[in-house]
């Protein structure tokens, strides 16, 4: 598959214009692979047609991470220098528009120790994680893709045109064809998942349980008063409305860190820092992951669950029914953007305040205080097998079907 010109720029413009929304006069941040630089300057033009004041882009590249970690020493790769730290500060400031187009390499690192990876990150994170808070829920951004050939290869081994091919399955979660309005689909859409949300919201479900055949039997406790969100967000600055993931079939909430109890089996495998964790369970008790095991990945699994002290703990879940476009693609596209827009989800570590009445003006030990969880990570990972079944329990006792046979019970 040849992709035109003209098809990529009509992606470009959904990006910016329906995705990260930029108003006239913000900055702009993008973060894209050296790889991409053309569809880079494509998505650099369509900001600034919509009245960006400056565009800065951040360049990143698998061989050099490899490189990094291959001959680098932990210390050197931990350390954030000054000039790292005064950027981020900078973005405190700016509050910049971020775009972030994916392409990584799934194996990227593999057979790189997990050890290393994980020092380096929690080193990085923990100097890094304010900043990142200081922004949180004050700024648009989103993340969407671009196939690369490794990542391609990965997806299609045996495929002649295997870039065509990931090229074609990810126009078609993102709704972008040669002869259609990507941005009415993306309203009609979004109107539907908006709905969802509010019927959730209007049960007003103190928790969750979760039933598979595949050993998955799990209840979790919901906030009181946190709400459902899904597809779009609004900069509370500057009310601009936003949808930070591109694709985005999720409808999700943040539920209450450190209550929840059971077994989730993961239904596909996870991605993470470019190494894979496949055929894999988490068992959580008295909110807390106790115990996992995988078949892949068994050591950077528990070292995931360790990176800090709320890392065993539950920060999303979120609701994906199986008719999802992403799903109906039929292959595992190995990058968490698309696979969690697959099937139904729950993720580790941070939790979003934002779900919370007045959240956007909670400090993170006020969100804390209230149930949110709060970590250095937020890894999500696919729970949402075909016979899975979701009940929520009523603050009465009374128990709703939410979802049956790996989607809506209604």
């Amino acid at each position: 598959m040849s992709v035109s010109e003209k098809l990529l720029r009509k992606y470009a413009e959904l990006i910016v214009r329906t995705g990260v929304n930029v108003q006239p006069g913000q900055i702009v941040q993008l973060t894209i692979s050296v790889e991409q630089h053309e569809f880079a300057a494509l998505v650099i033009e369509e900001c600034y047609k919509a009245g960006a004041k400056k565009v800065n882009v951040d360049w990143t590249s698998d061989v050099q991470s490899r490189l990094n970690f291959t001959y680098a020493q932990q210390d050197m790769l931990s350390a954030v220098l000054p000039w790292e730290e005064a950027k981020m500060k900078q973005m405190t400031e700016d509050l910049p528009c971020r775009i972030f187009i994916v392409s990584d390499d799934p194996d990227a690192l593999s057979g790189i120790d997990p050890q290393k990876i994980s020092a380096v990150m929690q080193s990085r994170s923990a100097v890094m994680k304010p900043y990142r808070n200081a922004i949180e829920g004050r700024h648009q951004w989103v993340i969407a893709a671009h196939p690369s050939e490794k990542w391609a290869k990965k997806c299609f081994p045996d495929a002649q045109d295997a870039e065509g091919k990931l090229w074609e399955a990810i126009l078609r979660t993102v709704r972008v064809t040669d002869d259609n309005d990507p941005v009415a689909e993306w309203k009609a859409h979004t109107d539907f998942i908006e709905e969802k949300a509010a019927w959730l919201n209007s049960q007003a479900f103190t928790s969750l349980e979760y039933k598979s055949s595949n050993g998955t039997d799990f209840t979790v406790e919901l906030i009181p008063g946190a709400r459902w969100e899904g597809a779009g967000m609004k900069n509370p600055l500057n009310d601009a409305f936003y949808i930070p993931n591109m694709p985005t079939e999720e409808i999700f909430t943040s539920p209450y860190a450190g209550k929840c109890e059971g077994t989730l089996v993961a239904v596909k495998p996870l991605s993470w820092n470019s190494q894979i964790i496949d055929g894999f369970s988490i068992t959580f008790k008295d909110g807390k992951a106790v115990s996992c095991r995988a078949e892949q990945g068994q050591e950077l699994l528990e070292k995931m669950i360790k990176m800090d002290e709320c890392a065993c703990m539950l920060g999303e879940v979120a609701l994906v029914p199986k008719e999802s476009p992403v799903n109906q693609c039929g292959f595992l596209f190995y990058e968490t953007l698309f696979d969690e827009n697959a099937c139904c989800h729950c993720a580790l570590g941070m939790g979003f305040k934002e779900v919370l009445p007045g959240g956007d003006d909670l400090t993170v030990e006020q969100a804390q205080e209230k149930g949110i969880n709060d970590s250095i990570i937020h890894v999500d990972f696919m729970v949402g097998a075909d016979d899975l079944s979701i009940d929520g329990m009523k603050p009465d006792g009374t128990k709703v079907p939410v979802f049956r046979n790996g989607t809506w019970a209604s």
